[in-house]
C-alpha cells in the first residue's frame, strides 16, 4: 500500500503524520492487518530493536477515589468488589517492587487513586521511593498520584522519583462525558508540571468506551504535542460495578490498528500496553510486540493480569528480548531533553485502552470471563504475580 510506505518513510525520518492519515490506519481492514503490523513494526525496530521493557505496577493506595472517572473501579460509587485499603508502608511498597524486579521489570510505577496528592502524601511516597531505590540498585521509579499541585512534582524529583504518570485518556471533546470532577485541561496541567520539573513524562489513553475514530487521533495528537517520553496504551477492561461495564466494544485486530496508529504517529516514543491487553488481544498478544516496546509484567491495580512467566514465554516465543537494566529505552536525541535515560510510566487508574469504536464486537461474544479482581499482592498476605 502507498500510504504504509509513506508512513514508514515518515517514521523513520520522524516527520508528522496528518490527521487524515493517522484515521486511515484505524480504516484499513482486516485483509491489510498484517500489512500494517509489518509497516509499523519496522518503525518499531529502528528506533527499539527488539527489546521489550517491562514495568510493574504497586497499588499504594487502592479504591475510596473521590473522583467520578467512569471506567475505574476505584471511583466514587463504585460497586466492584475490588481490594480496599491505605497507604501501605515503605517496606510493604518495597517487597512488592521486588516481586516485579526479580520477573525482569526494570521500572517500577508507585500508583495511589484519589484526586491528587496532599502535601503529606507526596512525602509519604518520597519515603518510600527512597526506600526502594536504597534496596534496589538502578531500579527506575515512576510516580502516578493523581493531580499535582505547585512544587510537587519538584519534590518527587527530589526524592528520586524519575517519572511521573497521567494519562489524557480520551479527546478533549468527549472528557466530559467521562468524568465529571475535574477537567481535560486539569491532566494536560498536571503533565505540563512533571515536565517542567525535569521529570520524564508518561501519559497515555483509554480506548474501548465508546469512542469514535476522530477522538482517538484527537488524543493521539494531542499527547504527541505534549512529547511525553511514554505512551501507555490502555484497552477498557469492563468491570462489572463500574458505569461502562457493558462496553464491550473491541475485537484483537481493531487494537492492532490502533496501536499501529499510535506507532506512527509516536515513532521515537515508547509505546506501553497496559491495562486490558490479555482480555482484548489475548491470543494476538504476540503480535503487539511489534508495534509496542513495553508492557506491564503481571498483575494490575484491581485485577489481575497474565502470568508474568507467560509474559516472559511470550516475548522469548515471538523472538524478542526483555530489555536489560543497562539498556537506555529511549533513543539516544530524546534521552538528552530527559530527567532521566529511560521513558516509562504507569498507566493511571486501571484499564483504559486503545482499541476502538463501539459496535466492534459482535454481540455475544463479550470475554467477561476474561476479567478477573485482583486477590493477592499488594493490600493481601498473598504472594503477587510477577
Amino acid at each position: 500500500m502507498d500510504l504504509l510506505n509513506t508512513l514508514v518513510d515518515k517514521g523513520l525520518r520522524r516527520e508528522p503524520l496528518s490527521r487524515a492519515e493517522a484515521l486511515a490506519v484505524l480504516g484499513t481492514s482486516d485483509d491489510e492487518l498484517l500489512d500494517v503490523v509489518a509497516a509499523a513494526g519496522k518503525v518499531r525496530r529502528h528506533w527499539f530493536g527488539r527489546r521489550v521493557k517491562l514495568n510493574y505496577l504497586v497499588n499504594l493506595k487502592s479504591g475510596l477515589c473521590p473522583e467520578d472517572c467512569s471506567y475505574c473501579s476505584q471511583r466514587l460509587g463504585s460497586t466492584a468488589g475490588i481490594l480496599k485499603y491505605t497507604w501501605l508502608k515503605p517496606d510493604q511498597a518495597s517487597e512488592a517492587a521486588a516481586a516485579g524486579l526479580a520477573g525482569g521489570a526494570k521500572r517500577v510505577c508507585l500508583v495511589a487513586s484519589g484526586r491528587g496528592p496532599t502535601d503529606r502524601d507526596v512525602d509519604r511516597v518520597a519515603g518510600t521511593i527512597k526506600t526502594i531505590k536504597e534496596r534496589h540498585e538502578g531500579v527506575e521509579v515512576c510516580a502516578c498520584l493523581g493531580l499535582l499541585s505547585d512544587g510537587q512534582a519538584e519534590r518527587l524529583r527530589e526524592a528520586g522519583a524519575d517519572a511521573y504518570n497521567h494519562n489524557l485518556n480520551t479527546s478533549e471533546a468527549t472528557y466530559g462525558e467521562i468524568t465529571t470532577t475535574h477537567t481535560y485541561a486539569d491532566r494536560v496541567d498536571t503533565v505540563r508540571k512533571a515536565h517542567a520539573a525535569g521529570l520524564s513524562a508518561c501519559s497515555g489513553l483509554i480506548a474501548g468506551m465508546g469512542e469514535s475514530d476522530e477522538d482517538l487521533v484527537d488524543v493521539v495528537f494531542s499527547l504527541r504535542e505534549l512529547d511525553p517520553d511514554s505512551v501507555p496504551v490502555n484497552f477498557l477492561i469492563p468491570v462489572e460495578g463500574t458505569p461502562l461495564a457493558e462496553e464491550w466494544n473491541l475485537t484483537p485486530q481493531r487494537c492492532l490498528r490502533i496501536l499501529a496508529m499510535v506507532r506512527f504517529v509516536c515513532p521515537d516514543i515508547e509505546v506501553r500496553i497496559a491495562g486490558g491487553r490479555e482480555v482484548h488481544l489475548r491470543t494476538m498478544q504476540p503480535l503487539a510486540l511489534n508495534l509496542a516496546n513495553s508492557i506491564f509484567l503481571g498483575d494490575y491495580l484491581t485485577t489481575e493480569g497474565q502470568a508474568g512467566k507467560a509474559d516472559l514465554d511470550m516475548i522469548a516465543d515471538a523472538g524478542f528480548e526483555v530489555e536489560g537494566t543497562d539498556q537506555v529505552t529511549l533513543p539516544e536525541h530524546r534521552v538528552g531533553g530527559c530527567a532521566t535515560q529511560e521513558s516509562a510510566g504507569c498507566g493511571s487508574h486501571e484499564g483504559g485502552g486503545v482499541c476502538g469504536s463501539a459496535g466492534e464486537t459482535p454481540p455475544g461474544q463479550a470475554r467477561t470471563d476474561l476479567v478477573s479482581v485482583r486477590r493477592r499482592g499488594a493490600g493481601t498476605d498473598l504472594a503477587p504475580n510477577a
